[in-house]
């Protein structure tokens, strides 16, 4: 199964983020014990206040090249699994899926 997924106009994206972290970056998978694949992102905030979702949401949209406010976290408010979803994301889906596929394929 795909971490992304093509939702009407929309791409929704399965995330897994680790808070805290030394450096920013997205890239490779992990798997939970239901074996449902997270695409693995790792942001400098603190996960208070909302912090750690914005810098998750503010990097995506740095990384894909996408409006800020065109970048929404659907799921996973209090919780490292998110999903996030990018409106419009689906009308660019090739140049975006493929972006995608390079960051699951790194380890």
């Amino acid at each position: 199964m795909s971490v992304w997924q093509h939702v009407g106009d929309d791409l929704r994206v399965a995330i897994r983020l680790t808070p805290g972290a030394a450096d920013e970056a997205i890239g490779g998978l992990w798997t939970d014990a239901k074996g449902t694949t997270w695409l693995a992102a790792r942001v400098r905030a603190v996960p208070e206040k909302g912090r750690a979702n914005d810098a998750l949401l503010a990097l995506l949209g740095k990384r894909v090249d996408w409006p800020k406010g065109a970048i929404l976290l659907e799921s996973g408010d209090t919780n490292r699994l998110k999903r996030v979803r990018i409106i419009g994301g689906g009308r660019d889906e090739r140049r975006l899926a493929a972006l995608l596929q390079t960051w699951v394929e790194q380890t």
